[in-house]
């Protein structure tokens, strides 16, 4: 564990994230949609704990993260903040639940904060949002931004590829950085964007900047599932694996069948 984990074991609060970014500290984000997992990522150290609309992807098995609904947010969101004690925890805003009109988005973003215990929403999209932002940061809801590629618009940019590669695009990002600071967030998540344009986005504003795919930031962000080696059909170029659980659970499992199969299991030790 590191000395800087060792001497602060404060919760992290989207004011400390500022502090963090000011000090020149690192932020470690990475997803989490149960209890248990929840519990083991804030005890290793972890800043931030996403309960991402990836459940959809992950836990569900949807090919995009579009169906996942509120109350299955919630669930998962309840879930993981009983856990924690350090990290700031942060829910997506599932689609559909934000885009329909600001006071929409404020009775959802209120539900998501009085039945989970989380410390902030995130919401994908740039300046369009701003108004919606605002109002959240107006009643005390800390925001999250989202910008570069944000999987609940998968349909209209018909991949998953990199984002904001023409100067236009790129651009158009930067001032969504302006205006997503302007508006109130407290920190902003830019995914699968070229690391040049990245670095200028971390130059641009005091708001920690959490990169996933986006080269070096304030912070980054990795689905746990993925950064643990359970799902070994995924392999993005930014993807770093630290473990391999698939192959572990698999023998584990494996294991556990022969000798259930065996006889072996339960021994006469392990009987009351």
């Amino acid at each position: 564990m590191s000395e800087y984990l060792n001497n602060d074991q404060r919760k992290v609060t989207a004011k400390r994230l500022s502090e963090m970014k000011a000090e020149g500290i690192r932020i470690s984000m990475l997803t989490a949609y149960d209890f248990t997992t929840a519990g083991l990522l804030d005890e290793a150290g972890v800043d931030s704990i996403l309960i991402g609309d990836s459940a959809a992807n992950v836990k569900a098995g949807f090919e995009t993260t579009l169906p996942i609904t509120l109350d299955q947010m919630i669930y998962h969101a309840a879930s993981v903040a009983r856990a924690v004690k350090r990290a700031f925890v942060v829910c997506d805003m599932p689609f559909g639940t934000y885009q329909v009109s600001r006071e929409e988005t404020l009775r959802n973003a209120i539900r998501i904060m009085k039945e989970t215990g989380v410390d902030a929403v995130k919401l994908e999209g740039g300046s369009h949002l701003a108004d919606t932002i605002r109002t959240l940061v107006q009643v005390g809801i800390p925001v999250v931004g989202h910008l570069g590629l944000t999987p609940q618009s998968i349909h209209a940019f018909g991949n998953y590829g990199v984002r904001a590669r023409a100067e236009a695009e790129a651009a158009q990002l930067l001032r969504d950085v302006e205006v997503l600071t302007e508006a109130g967030c407290c920190a902003i998540v830019l995914e699968k964007i070229p690391a040049a344009l990245t670095e200028k986005a971390v130059k641009l504003t005091p708001l920690p900047i959490i990169g996933i795919g986006a080269g070096a930031a304030d912070g980054q962000v990795l689905v746990s599932d993925d950064m643990l080696g359970m799902n070994k059909g995924f392999s993005p170029k930014f993807l770093r694996r630290y473990a391999d659980l698939h192959d572990v659970i698999t023998k584990a499992v494996g294991h556990y069948v022969e000798d259930v199969r065996s006889g072996d299991f339960p021994s006469e030790s392990e009987c009351y």
